[in-house]
Parts: C-alpha cells; structure tokens; sequence
C-alpha cells in the first residue's frame, strides 16, 4: 500500500466494508484487534445476515464460515455481488450493504480516511431495522486525547500536495453506487484532479524557469565585468593633455582621473595594468602630461618612467624662489629666466582675485606653487609649468573652502588664512605638531596676549626677508631692529603673505587648530615637542632642549 492507504491499482480501499479486502477472513471475532483502546465486545456482536454471505462464486457456501474462494480477476479482494438472477431490484437481495451503513466520522477527520493507512475497523451495532439504518455512536472518548490511547490522527498534508477534496469523497460513496456509475464519476474527477495538478506543475516549472533564466543572465553579466577584460585602448595615444592625480590617490582613483581626461579607456584597464606591472606602487600623485587615447600600459609607462615621465616634485614648504631654480634646471634654462617669467605673467597665470589684492608681497605667487609632482617636458615652457601649480593650488584651497574658513576665524582675508599655513608648515618641524603650532600662532595673535604683546617672534619669517635658511638668527635686540615687513620681531600680526609653499596638513591644522593656551614650543626630538603656556615654563624646556642636543654630539 502507498502511504496514503490507497493500492495500485484505480479501485479505492474500503476498511470499512465487509465486502471488499480480507474482512471476511478466517480470523475469529476472538482474533480481531482492539482499537483506539476499547474492547472489541464494546459494540455488540453483528447478527448473522442471511443475506450478507450469498453464494457468490460457484460452491462456496458461507454457512461454512472461512474465506471465499481467491478471484484471480479480484487481486485486492473486492469481489462485486453478481446482478439480481431474477431481474428486479428485490430489495432485500442487495440488504447485506445496507447492514453495515457508512461510518460516521468526527467533522475534524472528514477528508482524512482516503489518505490515512490502516485504520481501525469501527464496529456498529445491529440497527433494529436493517431498513432504515441508524449508526451507533460512542461519545464516550469524544475529542479528549486521553481517553483516546490509540493512534493520533496524522497533521493535515500541505494543500499544495492535497486532492483538493476530490479523492477526499469517496469513501462517502454508498457501497451501493459501485457499479451504478460510481466509478465513473470517480474516474472524472481523477481526471480533473490531473489536469489541476498538470497546471500546477506547469506554473512551478515556469517560475523555476524564469529564475533559471535570470540568475543566468546576471550571471553572465556579472562575469563579463568582473572577469573578464576590462575596455583598453592600443597604442601610445595622440596629442598630449595635462591630468592632475591628488595626493593620496588610489590606484583605481588615479584610473579614474586618466579615463575622465580621456587618457585611458577604462579604470579598470588602468589598475589592472598597473598590478600586472607591478608598478602599482610606485605611481605618485601629481600633474602628468600625458596623450588621449593611450593603452594603460602606455600611459603606466610614462608616468612611471624618469626618461618619459620628466616628473618635476616640488616638496612641502619649499619656497616659490626656489622652485623657480628647480624648474630652470628641468628645462635647461639660464638662471632666474623662470623668476623672471613669474614677476611679468603672475596676473595670466589664474590666480584668484583674493590673492591679487594682497600688498607687500616679496612673491606674488608664494603660496600658490602647490607642493606636489609635475610631469614637464622637455620643450615645456616655464609660463605652462607654473600655470599648473597654480591651477593644483586653486583646486585645494577651494576644497578646504579658504574663504568661509577665514571669515569662521576672524581673519581679514583668505590671504591671511593661508600665511598662517605657511607658519604652521616652517615652524612645525613634525607634522603631528602641526595643529598646535596654529594654535601657538592663533594665540600670539590675540590683542590681550601678554606673553609676546601681539609679536609673532617666529625666526622662520626673519629667515625669509632674509633670504636664509638658519637657526642662528642673531639677538633678539638685532632682531628688533631690522626693518622689514615680514620682520615679525618687530611688527605685529601676520607678514604680508606666506612664506612658503604650505601642504595639506598644514592647511587643514590652519582650519582646525587644536585647543589650548600654548604660547611657546620646542621640539626636544621627532617624537616630542614641548609646549608651554608661560615663557617661565618654555625656559625649562630649552634647558631640556639643550641637554637633549649635548648627548645627540656625544
């Protein structure tokens, strides 16, 4: 039997009637089995039904009690009884049905019995008139499990793999329909039990497909980006354009900045390239002249490449007197000819309108010869070079919003903002100093400071009106008296402008100082600097200073 109760073949089972299976075996009523806990004496013993076991295949008499004779065209033990011999429908013939009437079920196991495997066989009482049967009920146990010690009844299938009710009805069927179109009827609705579910395989198997189809597609698609080639070009590329990269660029970022300047195809042909090459860490930010339309190869190669690439880096602070030197020898120029180039085309080179106002200025472009690495041919002109320092430094100081920035700190003008920079970068000897060294130069310049009386006393200015670069900057009374504007010994507030080309650090400790009343520093080693807030305290640490310098000789 399947699992459900049911056999092979198209006919149902009947646990319940006496005509079909091997109800009618020799077992005695001794032998049969108690069900659901209950003795089997429970329900009175049925009458013999002289009708019930007519002599229905040649010779066997049921009086004789045993099994029929085994039908080799009834497998299953459902032998039908053979039509009335007289022709009429004697009721009484066909009475042995009717002794054993449907079996009433609980409403909760309605649908169950033609799924469930072997049931019990309920067992009824001998109605009084076999006419107009009347079940027996026992209402004894009722829904309560405990007094139900038998078998509990199966959870409900899931309604996907249910007959919907179909197969659920025919154990209603009256015994007697069988053979009066019964089978018929149960035939037909098999058959639109089948064609339901051939619909309802249908729809899984679209649905299934449809995914199929879709992981696939996006599969394929993701395969093709990720795995595949990235788009390139091939050659060396046409013509030449300028592409700057920033400072802590990736990889994929500088692939970014080449293909939007239309150097490269593809980012990702770029930074493919470049690990391939292993070259991936040897790339420096700065501004390239490259040429549009190159392979990643190509354009690898030039910008890593000293013979091609003709990098020009100009490091942090430096000052724009001596970046002129450095692009000089770059183009193989007479001395001063870029200096020279700066005084008479600084208003053509894009500097903006705030730092053309600026008075005093011993450099008109200090400050604005952003600090990085430049890629200049060898027929480059010096104008050109410049411009694009300028240009790097325009993109940075509107990054870091000079402007606003100055006016949050009570500054006349972004000129101003970007001199305290250039301090921060000359006096900070570290640049984990740097946010309180601007804060050192903020505080000094406060109107109430009674430490240095509004004076700045940095000797890096001094160093820069003089065009030097030294620790011994003479006495303090000397200091005093030499005149100059970027003297700040002996002028109050700022100097005219900056004094060096400051880096991004230096800019952005400017705009966001640390906090605290430090007046004074000194820098004892690399790791350490001392600050102070009196000038009693900054005496104690250039002792400390000093000790420090002493053992360094030794």
């Amino acid at each position: 039997m399947t699992e459900y109760g049911r056999g092979y073949g198209s006919e149902p089972w009947h646990p319940e009637d006496p005509l079909y299976g091997d109800q009618g075996s020799s077992r005695s009523q001794e032998q049969q089995p108690q069900w659901d806990g209950q003795q089997a004496h429970r329900y009175p013993q049925q009458q013999a039904d002289p009708y019930a076991q007519q002599h229905y295949n040649g010779g066997w008499d049921g009086a004789q009690g045993g099994q029929p004779p085994y039908d080799p065209y009834d497998p299953y033990g459902q032998q039908q009884p053979p039509a009335d011999p007289y022709g009429g429908t004697n009721p009484d013939y066909y009475a042995a049905p009717d002794a054993y009437p449907p079996q009433h079920r609980h409403p909760h196991q309605q649908g169950m019995q033609g799924r469930q495997g072997m049931q019990p066989q309920q067992q009824y009482q001998q109605p009084q008139h076999p006419q107009h049967p009347e079940p027996h009920y026992d209402e004894g146990a009722g829904d309560d499990w405990r007094a139900d010690p038998g078998p509990r009844e199966p959870e409900p299938e899931h309604a996907f793999f249910a007959d919907h009710g179909d197969d659920d009805g025919r154990d209603d069927l009256d015994p007697r329909e069988e053979g009066r179109g019964g089978r018929e009827r149960r035939g037909k609705k098999n058959k639109k039990n089948k064609r339901r579910s051939g619909r309802a395989c249908l729809v899984v198997t679209l649905f299934f497909a449809g995914a199929v189809g879709t992981v696939g597609y996006f599969g394929y698609d993701f395969i093709v980006s990720h795995l595949g080639s990235a788009p390139d070009y091939e050659g060396e590329g046409t013509g030449e354009v300028q592409v700057d990269i920033p400072e802590n660029s990736t990889i994929l970022q500088m692939g970014l900045a080449l293909k939007k300047a239309g150097v490269v195809k593809s980012a990702d042909a770029f930074s493919e390239a470049a690990i391939d090459s292993k070259k991936d860490k040897v790339l420096q930010p700065g501004t390239y002249s490259l040429r549009k339309h190159m392979s990643a190869a190509s354009a690898i190669e030039l910008m890593v490449d000293p013979k091609s690439r003709n990098g020009l880096t100009i490091r942090e602070g430096l000052r724009s007197g001596d970046v002129y030197k450095l692009i000089d020898t770059k183009l193989r120029l007479k001395k001063g000819t870029t200096k020279g180039v700066a005084k008479t085309e600084a208003k053509n080179l894009g500097m903006p309108s705030w730092a053309k106002s600026a008075s005093k200025l011993k450099d008109p472009l200090e400050g604005f010869l952003y600090p990085s690495t430049y890629s200049v041919g060898e027929k480059a002109e010096p104008a050109a070079v410049l411009k694009q320092m300028v240009a790097r430094a325009n993109q940075v100081y509107e990054k870091h919003d000079l402007e606003g920035n100055a006016q949050k700190l009570h500054l006349e003008s972004p000129m101003q903002l970007l001199t305290v920079a250039s301090l921060t970068q000359a006096e900070g000897k570290y640049k984990h100093d740097f946010v309180k060294v601007a804060r050192v130069v903020y505080n000094r310049l406060k109107p109430d400071n009674t430490e240095t009386y509004g004076l700045l006393d940095f000797d890096s200015t001094v160093n820069y009106a003089r065009s030097q670069s030294t620790l011994d900057t003479g006495s303090v009374d000397d200091l005093r008296n030499f005149n100059d504007p970027y003297n700040t010994y002996k002028f109050k507030g700022l100097p005219p402008g900056p004094i060096g080309n400051p880096g991004e650090e230096a800019i952005r400790s400017a705009i966001d100082p640390a906090k605290g009343n430090w007046y004074y520093f000194v820098s004892i080693n690399p790791e350490k600097t001392l600050f102070a807030e009196t000038n009693e305290q900054h005496e104690r640490n250039r002792r400390i200073y000093l000790k420090e310098q002493e053992k360094a000789k030794e």
